[in-house]
């Protein structure tokens, strides 16, 4: 198949920094049997084009992007025609894939994966903060051939709409990220935790620095290694000293994969404190990786919960202390959840994302040349 994947960004030419490790190996792994052009709105300021994982990639480049991008693709169909249009995430850019497929005559298919479908008024984030915002998902989720989702609280805000859904985690590429099984920790061992997301208020380390805060409290002897990109110009670390948590939070930054590796497996448990996630990633990787996650419940937290993940009211810094204490004071429900957590993660790995999306490219090309 000749497929037109859109995308937000996450697929930078050098493979390694501002990427997305489930995009990348999911291009990778349609590329070896299809024929895929990526068409990357947010990459860079500037418009290029780059081969990546077998797949070439147009970079939009600013100012009209979602104009630009819909022409690009039409007139890249016009000289072979593309069999679907796929975006991964909704709002413009599956804006997008329905009129590229309209325009170029063959099914769009969205996958949601963010915040298209929430509105957190007090922090400015969501999809369907204005009536512009909802016009556009309830237009565009309805004008699709098919949507798909990573998480089953996804699906039931899409359920809650009116909209049909099916499921489809991204995976993690266990090539590149091998399995590891949960390790039992020495006794009396200072508790490792860490914390992978860019630092952003929809993330909320605010609750979790007060969580933090709390488990010193308790009594618990910890160190939290904070990995991800700071959008907050330091607001996190300033909230981390004046909370006395220095001495216990180490902020890394942004880390490649190779580097993040050992510092996921140094940990105990992962922790999270969105208030909204349609996956996460993170949580996946750490249960690849051996490491167990407690969490806000929101995305795969709360679809895992209660056996391959332990799950808490959002921005309830008080719950999300107890939970950890508690992980880390039962050994043997720890490696349980850990153990359940790998399974699934496992199982769903990167390869069995790019089989769900063939099959759904399949049914969707398959019902095209029938009703021709």
């Amino acid at each position: 198949m000749r497929i037109a994947l859109v995308v937000p960004g996450g697929v930078d030419r050098s493979g390694e920094h501002r990427v997305i490790p489930a995009l990348l190996a999911l291009i990778r792994r349609l590329a070896a049997s299809h024929d895929v052009h990526v068409f990357a709105l947010n990459q860079d300021p500037t418009p290029g084009q780059w081969q990546l994982e077998g797949a070439r990639v147009y970079n939009i480049g600013a100012g009209h992007t979602a104009v630009r991008a819909v022409r690009t693709i039409a007139s890249l169909h016009r000289a072979q025609p593309f069999d679907l249009i796929h975006s991964i995430w909704s709002g413009a850019l599956g804006l997008v894939a329905v009129i590229a497929g309209r325009i170029c005559g063959v099914p769009s298919l969205i996958h949601v994966a963010g915040g298209e479908l929430v509105a957190l008024r007090d922090i400015n984030y969501g999809g369907r903060l204005s009536w512009r915002g909802r016009l556009r998902e309830a237009v565009v989720l309805r004008a699709t051939s098919r949507i798909t989702a990573a998480s089953q609280p996804v699906i039931q805000s899409l359920a809650a709409l009116g909209l049909r859904a099916e499921r489809v985690p991204l995976g993690v590429d266990l090539d590149t990220w091998r399995p590891r099984a949960p390790v039992r920790r020495v006794a009396g061992a200072t508790a490792r935790l860490i914390h992978l997301a860019s630092l952003n208020l929809v993330k909320d380390q605010t609750t979790l620095m007060h969580a933090l805060s709390l488990l010193r409290q308790f009594g618990e002897t910890f160190q939290m290694d904070i990995v991800g990109e700071d959008t907050l110009g330091g607001a996190v670390q300033a909230l981390a000293a004046s909370l006395g948590l220095s001495a216990q939070v180490r902020f890394c930054g942004f880390l490649t994969q190779a580097a993040l590796r050992p510092v996921v497996e140094a940990a105990d448990i992962m922790v999270l404190s969105s208030r909204h996630e349609a996956g996460p990633l993170a949580l996946l990787e750490a249960a690849v990786a051996g490491v167990p996650t407690v969490g806000t419940a929101v995305g795969h937290i709360a679809e895992w919960a209660p056996d391959a993940a332990v799950a808490v009211p959002v921005a309830d810094a008080c719950a999300l202390a107890g939970a950890v204490r508690q992980l880390l004071g039962d050994e043997d429900l720890r490696l349980q959840i850990a153990k359940t957590a790998h399974e699934r993660a496992v199982a769903q790995d990167a390869d069995y994302t790019a089989r769900q999306f063939e099959s759904l490219y399949e049914s969707l090309t398959a019902a095209r040349r029938y009703t021709k």
